[in-house]
């Protein structure tokens, strides 16, 4: 099975954060890979992996990292495949990570997903190829249902909540 989608860190402490990208990708049956690779300690590695990931068959790349937060986009730069940046919060809350991948410069860009918001980068990864996979886009459909169907019983759970003052 030739995997879809890429999950690159820039060290196994992202593990944490990138393991709900992995999870929801394994529910919604893409095929995945994951790699540790830092654009500051190993550069070479992450050249030859962006240069060789379209011609490998990958489609969309999730890449996290934290502090400088240069992964993302050097691999954006090298790369011609959309690539969904995850900022990590090692340090500054993850501001630093945040700004160092949403900042890109013309031309070079990366989908960018909240901190910490490994699950939000599958699910948009996921988006990107129920575009043209139509049993991916049904599977994807009933995981949008099921949120809503989980509000929708929350809400209804919420409605027997009694306080003194509460109306409804």
């Amino acid at each position: 099975m030739q995997p879809l989608v890429s999950i690159i860190m820039g060290s196994t402490s992202d593990l944490p954060v990138l393991s709900k990208a992995a999870d929801f990708l394994d529910k919604m049956q893409v095929p995945f890979e994951m790699n540790a690779l830092s654009a500051h300690r190993t550069p070479s590695e992450v050249e030859e992996f962006a240069r060789t990931a379209r011609e490998r068959g990958l489609k969309v790349i999730i890449a996290a990292a934290g502090m400088a937060a240069a992964l993302p986009g050097v691999i954006a730069a090298i790369t011609p495949l959309p690539v969904i940046g995850v900022p990590i919060n090692s340090t500054l809350q993850g501001q630093d990570a945040l700004l160092s991948i949403v900042m890109m410069p013309p031309g070079i860009s990366v989908a960018t997903v909240g901190i910490n918001a490994g699950l939000n980068a599958a699910v948009m990864a996921v988006q990107m190829l129920a575009l043209s996979d139509a049993a991916l886009a049904e599977r994807f459909d009933a995981y949008r249902e099921s949120l809503k169907e989980k509000i929708v019983k929350a809400n209804a759970e919420l409605h027997e909540v009694k306080y003194s003052f509460k109306t409804n």
